[in-house]
């Protein structure tokens, strides 16, 4: 017997209010049926009319055949590569559903904001859907889809934004054709076939140019993006090959589009090379989309037959610009074999919006990040000098990461979906997305460790041609686990790799645990004067890195971006976010406060620095005396494997 009668009654309700939830939640996951491999009956079409592009609006119209009853529609949540449930669907408004001109009700899933539910009518056979993406604006978002893809002059549009899929399918069983509406005169590149160009006619009243493309399954749609522009320039890369791949750039101005001949000999070697370096391709023709332009996100995404590569408005024009941004190309160029064709099999999903696992990044993202560098040097992008430099600046990096004290490697793989988007400060402790710059370093330890084995007759550009270049031509997509890296080492070498590999993976400590630096015939030093990627990098952001010294990273106005844990800034009581006012007494300035750290060197008095914590103002004593430390390295002796690896393949 209950003493509490009204107690009681919210007892029952909770109870009755549970059974509700519960069985409307069941309806829900029976409408969340495991997607069948069987092919969806009908033919998906979109119009996206981009013409309001400068206004970061895509008008979207969506027709999808359908039969009478319970359905589903799916918002594309985990985008291939970017190892995280980022689809922006929180840009997505003014949805109307309507079947046979009358507008039908729909529901949102209230434990998957990706889904949407209806009744479809007796008597109907085709959904229509109308909605806008509102593309974000220059300095909204971060990331991929989340950042600004459009500007006056231009336009960038990833597929997976602007559609919508039923479930139960896999993704490459739904058929879709689209096309696509731009500004009158703007030029374009995909990798998608066009079916049917309409160019605008203005006295006609047509609003822009027409694009219709052949239709493709749903997962190449979403895997093909677009680049268009009023200012936009395409260059061949393999002239003479049977299988073409040709260079798209668009720009806000017709000046920043334009390669050098130098530049576009450097942009072919990269094919040249990569191909030597896998010995097959993965794609009938494959295009590089590159937008320039500072009023966009800057990034890269991989796709099979192309890439979508973001970068400033200067890359063609400032070298300094060029030399530190060369590599997102051949970055992105490497997963069509790496991550495309060849995929970790829990990265594999049916359609996007099964959940992907991240374990194997560090071989994803980790070794695609090694060669990117390797290719850079030997397409002559880089000098060999300033690939060492990279190198240099990255073994720096990973060695004062301070959270290696309680994270592995492995978990930094593990932690994508939060890392990815995780909140700002603390990088050192955090680690974020270390799988990228200590990944470099795991596999110039695995390379150097198979040229040591093999008395220099193999090296990893043996796994590549025995991991990747098999099926010629194919695009199809090939998995892999963990073994099946093991084993493949195991082929061009025969070693214990799956210790090797695990010994650095599992590690928590002070140490680095990689050793190809070292192996390579080259270590790790510092000086009191930056390399030249670091003079280049203060050059393009005028911020500083004193990481290796007072341990903080500021930029020209003294915002501080992070802070070693248990570093001299940090004992200091010094933290990201706060700003750095004056320095010993003298307004703040990157020089100002180098030239402190190096007074300090031959005295005894600590570096006085004042702060500002939102509007408190404080004082920071940091008592360091080791002067500016940065990164270099320095020939030890032996075999010069760094310059073995850098050399171009013939």
């Amino acid at each position: 017997m209950n003493r509490h009668p009204f107690r009681s009654s919210l007892i029952a309700a909770a109870v009755v209010g549970a059974l509700s939830l519960s069985v409307a939640a069941t309806a829900q996951d029976a409408r969340r049926a495991a997607p069948q491999d069987t092919p969806y009956p009908g033919q998906l079409t979109v119009n996206v009319d981009l013409t309001d592009a400068a206004k970061r609006m895509f008008r979207v119209h969506e027709t999808i055949p359908v039969k009478p009853g319970e359905f589903t529609l799916l918002y594309p949540e985990w985008i291939p590569g970017e190892h995280a449930p980022s689809g922006p669907i929180q840009n997505v408004a003014g949805l109307i559903i309507t079947a046979n001109g009358k507008q039908l009700a729909w529901r949102r899933d209230l434990r998957d904001m990706f889904a949407i539910h209806l009744d479809v009518p007796e008597g109907v056979s085709q959904l229509d859907l109308s909605f806008q993406f509102l593309s974000p604006g220059d300095g909204e978002g971060s990331l991929f889809g989340a950042s600004a893809s459009s500007t006056p002059n231009l336009v960038d549009v990833e597929f997976n934004q602007v559609a919508f899929y039923p479930a139960g399918y896999y993704s490459r069983q739904i058929q879709i054709q689209p096309t696509v509406q731009l500004p009158a005169g703007w030029k374009f590149g995909t990798a998608l076939q066009v079916a049917k160009l309409q160019v605008a006619n203005q006295s006609a009243g047509q609003a822009g140019d027409t694009v219709q493309f052949k239709p493709v399954s749903f997962n190449n749609f979403v895997d093909s993006p677009l680049i268009a522009g009023e200012h936009f320039d395409r260059v061949d890369l393999a002239p003479g090959a049977k299988v073409p791949v040709h260079l798209n750039v668009v720009g806000d101005g017709a000046k920043d589009v334009k390669l050098t001949a130098k530049q576009l000999e450097q942009q072919r070697a990269v094919v040249t090379q990569t191909n030597l370096l896998f010995g097959a391709h993965h794609y009938d023709h494959y295009d590089f989309l590159l937008t320039l332009s500072d009023h966009t996100g800057h990034f890269g995404l991989e796709h099979h037959q192309s890439s979508d590569d973001r970068l400033p408005a200067d890359f063609f024009t400032n070298d300094d610009m060029h030399t530190l941004a060369a590599s997102l190309m051949p970055h992105e160029f490497v997963h069509s074999w790496n991550g495309k064709f060849r995929r970790p099999a829990d990265l594999w999903t049916p359609n996007f919006n099964v959940k992907m696992q991240d374990d194997l990044l560090w071989v994803y993202e980790g070794l695609t990040d090694y060669w990117c560098s390797v290719l850079t040097a030997r397409s002559g992008l880089w000098t060999p000098e300033q690939f060492r430099d990279t190198m240099a600046n990255i073994d720096a990096s990973m060695s004062e990461r301070t959270g290696r004290a309680w994270r592995s490697l492995q978990d930094t793989a593990d932690a994508a979906p939060l890392t990815y988007y995780g909140g700002g400060g603390w990088a050192n402790w955090r680690r974020g997305t270390d799988f990228y710059p200590e990944g470099q370093l795991l596999w110039l330890d695995v390379d150097t460790k198979i040229r040591e084995l093999s008395g220099g007759k193999h090296s990893l550009d043996d796994f590549a041609h025995a991991f990747y270049g098999m099926e010629n031509g194919s695009y199809v997509t090939k998995t892999y686990t963990f073994d099946d890296v093991v084993n493949t080492l195991n082929q061009v070498q025969p070693f214990d790799w799956a210790s090797f590999l695990k010994a650095r993976l599992d590690y928590t400590g002070p140490e680095l645990p990689e050793h190809g630096i070292a192996r390579g015939g080259w270590k790790l030093v510092y000086t009191d004067k930056p390399n030249a990627e670091t003079k280049a990098m203060e050059g393009i952001r005028h911020g500083v890195n004193l990481a290796a010294s007072i341990g903080l990273s500021a930029s020209k106005t003294g915002s501080i971006y992070d802070v070693q844990w248990s570093g001299p800034a940090f004992q200091a009581g010094l933290v990201p976010g706060e700003t750095i006012v004056a320095v010993d007494g003298k307004d703040y300035s990157p020089d100002a406060l180098k030239d402190a750290i190096t007074a300090a060197k031959t005295g005894s008095a600590p570096i006085e620095l004042l702060v500002k914590n939102v509007d408190v103002y404080s004082t920071a004593k940091i008592d360091y005396h080791g002067g500016l430390r940065y990164p270099h390295l320095e020939r030890t002796g032996g075999k010069d494997l760094l310059g073995a690896i850098a050399t171009p393949r013939k």
